[in-house]
């Protein structure tokens, strides 16, 4: 190979030297005139044009609303805690705090985002175990009741939070009762929800490559702490044109039906006695939802 010439080496030199001198010219006004302050929204470190990453809350849901885990694999996300069943490849129940606070505020768009939970170590199902099955990816924590803010919105979307349940059901009487559960925490102030499939009895089968269980029925149990009141639901997994409160029963028959004890850290001595005690005239329901639901929902199928 030839030598390369001094000349040759000496135009390396100047090369090198100009670009170092342009760079820190660069660098220097930079300094002067940039922007040195963090992006909008970023919170500030102290050190010029950097930020950190918003760290997630901590879970709110009290510990004292959560039911005995069976599943023995608790998920608590920022505003409902769950209790992912592996076997079933969905939660045995969900768990959240509703208050009229929150269904007031001005509602976040819809996230719609499906998609598995990070947080369940064994995996969840995934969107594709629904794919062509017949059955809705049906929130137990509904969308609706976390709509107060971006990140609750966008967390129950998780695939942990969803259970298969038919069309006619999720848009017909499990509606109805989902939009009477949000009338009932703005009369009552706040209410503990706790909502799940019934796992205990053979489901209808399974969906999907994850072999997710169809639930025969689904359960919601709600406590109003301020009125010391309680009612619980246990639905079939089908349309239905019964009135809702056909449906409604004591915390006691349920917890009978799944095995779940519900409440224990709340309802417990003389409290316990509310487990089997049922006024459905202390929950009043919207007899035109009813109505609309004969009309326009169960024919939606």
């Amino acid at each position: 190979m030839a030598r390369k010439s001094s000349s040759d080496s000496g135009g390396l030199i100047f090369k090198t030297g100009l670009f170092a001198l342009l760079a820190a010219i660069a660098f220097w006004i930079f300094n002067q005139f940039g922007s040195k302050e963090p992006a909008a929204g970023a919170p500030d470190t102290g050190l010029p044009g950097t930020t950190v990453a918003i760290p997630k809350p901590e879970p709110t849901v009290p510990d004292a609303i959560l039911p005995v885990s069976a599943a023995n694999t608790v998920v608590r996300h920022t505003y409902f805690t769950i209790s992912y069943s592996e076997d079933h490849e969905q939660a045995e129940w969900v768990a959240y705090e509703l208050t009229r606070e929150r269904l007031d505020k001005n509602w976040v768009e819809r996230a719609a985002s499906f998609r598995p939970d990070p947080e369940v170590r064994t995996e969840s199902a995934t969107p594709r175990d629904y794919t062509g099955s017949g059955y809705d990816r049906g929130h137990l924590c509904p969308a609706a009741d976390m709509a107060f803010d971006t990140l609750a919105m966008s967390e129950s979307f998780f695939m942990s939070n969803m259970s298969p349940q038919l069309k006619a059901f999720n848009g017909g009487v499990w509606r109805e009762l989902e939009e009477g559960t949000r009338d009932w925490a703005r009369r009552f102030k706040r209410l503990y929800v706790v909502t799940g499939p019934v796992l205990s009895r053979a489901g209808l089968g399974q969906i999907g490559f994850s072999k997710v269980t169809v639930p025969a029925a689904f359960y919601k149990v709600l406590y109003a702490p301020d009125q010391h009141r309680a009612i619980a639901f246990v639905i079939p997994n089908a349309g239905s044109e019964q009135p809702l409160m056909d449906y409604a029963g004591t915390i006691d028959q349920v917890e009978t039906l799944t095995g779940i004890d519900f409440f224990p850290g709340i309802l417990k001595g003389p409290d316990e006695e509310l487990e089997g005690a049922l006024d459905k005239n202390a929950w009043p329901v919207n007899s035109a939802r009813y109505e609309r639901r004969l009309q326009e929902w169960n024919k939606r199928r």
